[in-house]
């Protein structure tokens, strides 16, 4: 007998999908977007839905659970991680006094993911607003060459970051949803 749950997908035209393509909120018709700006934007979108996704479905205590051990990440811990750095990256295209951390100190996002409803919710709600309140400021500065704050990071840069961010976490949430209840898929 194991504990390990086993793998599964929701997927009937592709085993190794998340979702068939016809169900999958990523799937756009038409073609892809123009310009640089765009492209980026849409990337960027497609791994925060990609985020969500990986967390659907879960109740508190699968999403707050540390399924890689000794690693202290959950699929939880990853929300509130990706607020936290939604608000850093706006200190560092701030020229004023840094926002202070959502959770305090080092590691709290991953060590506060308890398995507790208000917990959950509040995740949810500080990475929505974290997100737009980033998007607003960068809105502000369309052309991707443009410098901002005390170390003069490109837009494009931190565009690009972004998306690497979300991208590699996306990895990690593949690997933690698998752990929990064996759900597979891109």
């Amino acid at each position: 007998m194991t504990d390990e749950p086993a793998r599964w997908t929701r997927a009937t035209v592709y085993p190794d999908m998340w979702l068939d393509p016809a169900d999958d909120p990523r799937n756009r018709e038409g073609t892809s977007p123009d310009g640089e700006l765009a492209t980026l934007q849409d990337f960027l979108a497609d791994y925060r839905l990609t985020l969500r996704l990986k967390c659907e479905g879960l109740d508190p205590e699968q999403l707050a659970r540390r399924s890689v051990p000794p690693s202290t990440m959950s699929l939880l811990g990853l929300l509130r991680h990706l607020a936290e750095a939604e608000r850093d990256w706006r200190n560092w295209i701030s020229d004023g006094a840094p926002l202070p951390k959502l959770y305090g100190a080092r590691d709290a996002d991953f060590d506060g993911a308890v398995a507790e409803q208000r917990v959950v919710d509040e995740a949810y709600e500080n990475l929505e607003r974290e997100q737009a309140a980033t998007d607003a400021a960068l809105a502000a500065h369309p052309d991707l060459g443009v410098r901002l704050g005390k170390d003069a990071i490109s837009v494009r840069e931190l565009l690009v970051h972004r998306i690497e961010e979300y991208a590699r976490h996306c990895g990690h949430a593949d690997l933690l949803r698998e752990c929990v209840d064996g759900r597979v898929g891109q």
